[in-house]
């Protein structure tokens, strides 16, 4: 019995031991660190957790239904994946987007503007693109409103290489893709789930003429999907105000060739060239050009690129349906404008990429632009106190002829 170890050294020799194995393993020890991180600190994405609205599907497989949305209240409230539940398919997601950790990945160590390249982002006050005069020192624009000059964050003039030898510099997209959505409540409803937010945008950053609040509401359904956001100025100077969106729908089928597209428009904001995307102030007309897509059953992508603007848009029921429809994975989604301010459909599909981005939106290119001539570019003016609204709506539909 004397020769047998104090039970102090036994668990001195235990300790010894088990930090041995552990400097042995350090990517076990980086493992076990990681995971309880993970548990301590749940994922984030510009400083806020996603959100996740969700519903069980409930035709048993007979019939295309929205499963879930998931947004990210820290990036601007962009709708980062939908999924949706498709007859012989399955779950699928409707939007092209990476993982939550790869994005989480992406912006570590960033400012967190990841721009529009994946789910939907919200493009406010200013959807697509603005065109200016460039500070010397390429950091700003500046365009004219009304007589108020505009001064605005240029973007980098690699981004726009055709235009970097003159003194014109473009903006894109809007200025609340950093900003956070606040006062978030969500709602089970019937068939689903709703969610409310507020982005306090104030005077966008400094760039802006007044001071705005963003309202947003997303409500998830078996049969749609419905994005509605209601600007409110809430200063005390007129300001002008466009919202737009900027999904990118997936092909299911990931053969671009064969899906088909649909846009009800008769005519096509004419530019300078694909790289400069800068608009002539012409409005041609669609008929009888590659740009014709008014077939109802929808007309192949095949190898034509497009970077265009679509405006003279025909309404059925009251909304502007423009439909990606994927014969090859019996699949089809319905992109419906429900809001009368919405003017133009931006379409931005590159070869090689199997997304189709179909962006509503209130303006034509480059609203404040010399080159329209006085005319009404979609811009809406808010007096102080005034609010305007942009709605659009999500619906699946099986394209016709299908065996599913």
């Amino acid at each position: 019995m004397k020769n047998q170890p104090h039970p102090t050294k036994i668990l001195l020799g235990l300790l010894c031991i088990s930090i041995a194995l552990v400097a042995s393993h350090p990517s076990r020890a980086a493992a076990q660190a990681a995971n309880e991180q993970a548990t301590a600190a749940p994922l984030q994405i510009g400083g806020l957790a996603p959100v996740t609205l969700k519903r069980v599907a409930t035709s048993n497989g007979a019939k295309p239904e929205f499963l879930s949305l998931t947004f990210l209240p820290g990036l601007g409230m962009n709708v980062f994946q939908i999924t949706a539940n498709i007859p012989g398919k399955g779950e699928i997601p409707i939007l092209t987007s990476p993982s939550l950790e790869e994005l989480a990945r992406r912006l570590s160590g960033k400012s967190g503007d990841m721009g529009a390249g994946f789910g939907t982002a919200f493009l406010i006050p200013y959807p697509n693109r603005i065109f200016g005069e460039l500070s010397a020192d390429g950091t700003t624009l500046t365009t004219e409103w009304h007589g108020h000059m505009l001064a605005l964050p240029a973007n980098p003039q690699n981004r726009n290489p055709a235009a970097s030898a003159s003194s014109k510099g473009v903006v894109m997209h809007g200025l609340i893709f950093k900003d956070q959505g606040q006062d978030l409540h969500t709602e089970t409803i019937a068939d689903g789930q709703t969610a409310t937010a507020v982005i306090h945008a104030g005077s966008f950053g400094g760039y802006w003429l007044s001071e705005t609040d963003l309202h947003f509401t997303f409500t998830l359904t078996g049969n749609a999907v419905d994005e509605k956001i209601t600007a409110t100025n809430i200063g005390h100077e007129d300001e002008p105000m466009a919202i737009g969106a900027h999904p990118y729908f997936a092909i299911p089928s990931e053969d671009r060739a064969q899906a088909r597209l649909h846009i009800p428009a008769e005519k096509l904001a004419g530019i300078t060239s694909y790289e400069e995307e800068m608009p002539t102030g012409e409005l041609k007309p669609v008929s009888g050009t590659l740009y014709d897509y008014r077939a109802a059953e929808g007309v192949p992508l095949d190898n034509h690129a497009l970077d265009d603007n679509f405006s003279h848009l025909l309404r059925t029921h009251g909304a502007i349906e423009v439909k990606l429809i994927d014969p090859e994975a019996h699949y089809g989604i319905d992109v419906e404008g429900v809001s009368p301010t919405i003017k133009t459909v931006q379409i931005y599909s590159p070869q090689g990429k199997n997304f189709v981005a179909v962006e509503d939106q209130f303006n034509f290119v480059d609203p404040f632009g010399k080159e329209w001539k006085g005319m009404d570019t979609g811009m809406v003016t808010l007096h102080p106190g005034q609010s305007t609204t942009w709605e659009v709506r999500l619906r699946l539909l099986t394209p016709t002829g299908s065996s599913k």
